[in-house]
């Protein structure tokens, strides 16, 4: 029996140069399953995304031809790497990413909120960030994140400043306060220390940026400050709070998995050449 992929639309072109498209799994004639191919050819980034086989025919090999199908798709639109997300739990889907060469790049890690908020040590307090804070605030995050853009996605420095400039610019049409968007700064003892950004996602709070100064770490301000997050969570009627942590950051994971985070999606990549 072959699998193969079969396309079941067009093929989908975004404004910004990204592509897209669904196929279906089929084994000879018969649909086994399916899956979405994302591209970003200019950043040579591919993504295999909602990979999903029948119960009938899992166990025989599918989803392996069915990757290694849709990372030949993914090379002739130019993708130099591919990556996928695995639901935490999915043991098969685990097994699959590793027997296939992926490599875990980042977690995504998830807490229940419920109950009461947490207070904050003593001689801590979080207030909303001031305009004037804001334009150093922005400046800094903006050099952090083109740094993180040039390293996953390959830009060049001018690139990924671009780029990391827009982000900004998307998130923050009106400054400090923008809908969805809060921006938060721990003071110690009447000392800013640190700041957290965190942004509405359905039900849940996500945590964007956490940052403490570097004068100021290993004095627990940073655990201070993910504790905030789950006092802003629920103060906005949220049911969880979410993060994303590269994998080999272990003191950051150690310390999420200490406040109670724990692993929701896993994030692997690989290369095509």
């Amino acid at each position: 029996m072959t699998t193969t992929l079969r396309p079941t639309e067009p093929l989908q072109h975004d404004p910004g140069g990204a592509r897209h498209r669904a196929y279906e799994i089929r084994v000879n004639s018969r649909p086994v399953g399916g899956l979405v191919l994302g591209a970003h050819p200019e950043h040579g980034l591919g993504s295999i995304v909602g990979l999903r086989v029948a119960e009938p025919d899992r166990g025989r090999g599918r989803a392996a031809v069915a990757v290694l199908a849709a990372e030949e798709v993914l090379r002739s639109w130019g993708c130099r790497r591919a990556e996928g997300v695995v639901p935490a739990g999915s043991g098969a889907g685990l097994r699959l990413a590793a027997s296939l060469g992926y490599a875990e790049d980042a977690r995504v890690l998830r807490k229940v909120l419920a109950g009461r908020a947490p207070g904050l040590p003593e001689g801590s307090v979080a207030r909303r960030m001031t305009e004037a804070e804001f334009g150093a605030w922005r400046e800094h995050e903006q050099l952090s994140h083109a740094g993180v853009l040039g390293e996953y996605l390959g830009l060049s420095e001018e690139q990924a400043g671009a780029r990391s400039a827009h982000d900004l610019a998307t998130a923050f049409p009106e400054g400090p306060h923008s809908h969805g968007q809060r921006l938060w700064v721990l003071e110690h003892e009447g000392v800013a220390v640190g700041t957290l950004w965190v942004t509405d996602r359905e039900t849940d709070v996500y945590v964007m940026s956490v940052e403490v100064a570097e004068e100021h770490r290993g004095r627990g301000h940073g655990r201070a400050l993910l504790r905030w997050t789950e006092a802003d969570g629920l103060a906005e009627g949220h049911r969880a709070a979410e993060l994303n942590v590269h994998t080999r950051n272990t003191p950051a994971l150690r310390l999420y998995e200490s406040l109670g985070y724990r692993p929701f999606q896993h994030h692997f990549v690989k290369p095509l050449v």
